[in-house]
């Protein structure tokens, strides 16, 4: 288990740039709605399959992407975008099983 935990340090780091950085570039509607809608589902969808690719299906890397996300409701936010919570686990899943498809495969 605490390889699983080291393997997945770096892209939960890649996560929190995305989940904790990004939204402050959000200075109007416009700009919101594409870094909520678009940039930060790709990272999210890209961080997963990466992590699939390299290591395998690992259903924690969601689950922790969930429990990273929750406080940026309080900062960010407000808890009305509860919802992207499991949204970016759900993307992080899809990528996740997608590079599954692709692991050891050289």
């Amino acid at each position: 288990m605490e390889k699983r935990i080291k393997n997945m340090l770096p892209y939960l780091g890649i996560l929190a740039v995305d989940f904790y950085l990004l939204p402050f570039f959000m200075q109007n509607t416009g700009a919101a709605m594409l870094i909520m809608l678009c940039i930060m589902p790709l990272i999210a969808l890209l961080v997963g399959l990466l992590y699939g690719v390299r290591h395998g299906f690992n259903i924690w890397l969601a689950a922790a992407a969930f429990l990273l996300f929750i406080p940026t409701l309080f900062i960010h936010y407000n808890l009305s975008a509860w919802v992207y919570a499991p949204l970016y686990a759900v993307i992080i899943l899809l990528g996740n099983g997608i590079g599954r498809a692709f692991y050891g495969k050289k």
